[in-house]
């Protein structure tokens, strides 16, 4: 019999704004952008004693051959300003944001995100992208000239870099003493010297070590690549997997490449993002789920999902009819301009998905309904709270990311009937442990490094 003692879940709200997952048309659903819309859902998941409330990042408005399409258009201001404003009207929750390593600089974005860890008493956190394609590059400087391999290998020095910079601050560096007037402690406060292939900056950081040390990294890569650099570096993996039992192997990978690395598994957390739908009964539930997939499977949406993997325009095909025979065209310019691929492999998939298709019975929409937009868990309280539950407990992962389909109450349910319930198996905390958001996650402080940051 196992000996290991009950996991607790992490727990992390999401708004994601207009896109195939959320149902702006819904009677119930409020404004995308206005404040009160986050304020909403980040006191909610306080409540619920959520771990952190995370936001994506949108640099660019999503095209269909040139043409903006309206499922998808808005709903991701500036994260850095939602989440400071965040930080003065929550006390507990971390504020976990997306940012970009192709499109910003080490510096800059350093003295941000220790500002937020400041600002919020040790809640701050950094979601690392490699935001890749020419389409969203023409928004900035420079960017869109990135190979995936120039990606990562900027997105490696630039972590580092930030890194650096976080520790050029000792932890007593500020003395502050008012009978002396002495404030610091000596004349090597925030020196750093960085040379590298990517970064060749030298001075003084402006912000004294914050509350955390450094700030919580996130990452999210799936490629080989990406998972050595999530394991190598992150404190977080967001991950695609929700469902078994390609959950468990990606959480057993990367735990087995963070052990390589020399790193203790426990201190990488694998979060997923997953949906919830919640009824009286099993049956009430899916009749539910079923109406919540019509609203979010508009033909639009569908059409472009698939067009994306097809890379052709599929405006043809009937969506309630049977999968296009023709195969993706990879070597022709991208019909879906700004939005995120996830597919490792176009023909491998499109073989997937057409074989799923035969299985079942099922058109173009059902596919999709299989493939992308199903809620992960689905029944009464208790069977959501059952479900999620052995999940994380058989380490399908460590927590959940979730977002209602509706913002910003989509989550009020989940809060008010299924969080008593897992707290009442002791599977989640019934008080914030800890005042920063590495203590609630279990996180240790990374070591600091010298004052003086190692050459590259």
């Amino acid at each position: 019999m196992s000996t290991r003692a009950r996991k607790q879940i992490i727990l992390a709200a999401y708004v994601g704004g207009v896109n195939e997952h959320t149902a702006w048309e819904h009677p119930d659903a409020g404004s995308q952008i206005a404040f009160d819309t986050f304020r909403q859902v980040a006191q909610t998941a306080e409540r619920g004693r959520f771990d952190y409330f995370f936001l994506a990042e949108g640099l660019a408005l999503r095209e269909r051959a040139g043409r903006v399409f309206e499922h998808d258009i808005a709903g991701r201001p500036d994260t850095l300003a939602v989440l400071a404003s965040l930080a003065a009207v929550t006390d507990h929750i971390g504020l976990i944001g997306t940012l970009s390593s192709t499109f910003n600089e080490p510096y800059e974005l350093a003295r941000q995100l220790a500002s937020l860890d400041h600002l919020s008493g040790g809640r701050a956190g950094w979601n690392v992208v490699t935001s890749w394609d020419a389409f969203t590059g023409q928004n900035f400087r420079r960017g869109g000239f990135l190979t995936r391999e120039e990606r990562y290998t900027r997105a490696e020095e630039f972590v580092r870099t930030v890194q650096e910079l976080w520790d050029s601050w000792a932890e007593d560096a500020i003395v502050a003493d008012k009978q002396s007037g002495r404030f610091l402690a000596d004349d090597t406060v925030g020196r750093f010297s960085h040379a590298g292939a990517q970064f060749d900056i030298e001075g003084r950081f402006t912000v004294p070590r914050s509350p955390q040390g450094r700030p919580v990294l996130v990452q999210a890569g799936i490629s080989p690549q990406g998972r050595d650099f999530a394991a190598a570096n992150s404190d977080l993996i967001f991950s695609p997997f929700s469902r078994q039992p390609e959950a468990q192997e990606f959480y057993a990978d990367v735990k087995s490449r963070a052990r390589s690395f020399g790193r203790n598994p426990d201190d990488l957390k694998i979060i997923p993002g997953a949906g919830f739908v919640l009824g009286d009964s099993r049956a009430d539930a899916e009749e539910k789920a079923r109406h919540i997939l019509e609203q979010q499977l508009s033909d639009k949406a569908v059409q472009v999902q698939f067009e994306q993997l097809w890379n052709r325009d599929l405006s043809a095909y009937d969506i309630d009819g049977p999968l296009p025979s023709i195969d993706p065209d990879p070597e022709a310019p991208p019909i879906i301009q700004g939005k995120a691929f996830i597919y490792q492999d176009r023909f491998e998939t499109v073989r997937r998905w057409r074989a799923l298709a035969e299985e079942k019975g099922l058109s173009i929409r059902g596919v999709a309904a299989e493939v992308s937009a199903r809620a992960d868990f689905i029944g009464t309280p208790e069977q959501v709270a059952d479900a999620l539950d052995a999940f994380i407990q058989n380490d399908g992962a460590d927590g959940v990311v979730l977002g209602g389909h509706v913002t910003p109450g989509g989550i009020d349910e989940f809060v008010d009937k299924v969080v008593p319930l897992l707290q009442e198996r002791g599977s989640l905390r019934t008080e914030y442990t800890g005042s920063t958001l590495r203590e609630n996650l279990g996180l240790p402080v990374p070591e600091r490094r010298g004052a003086l940051a190692a050459t590259v």
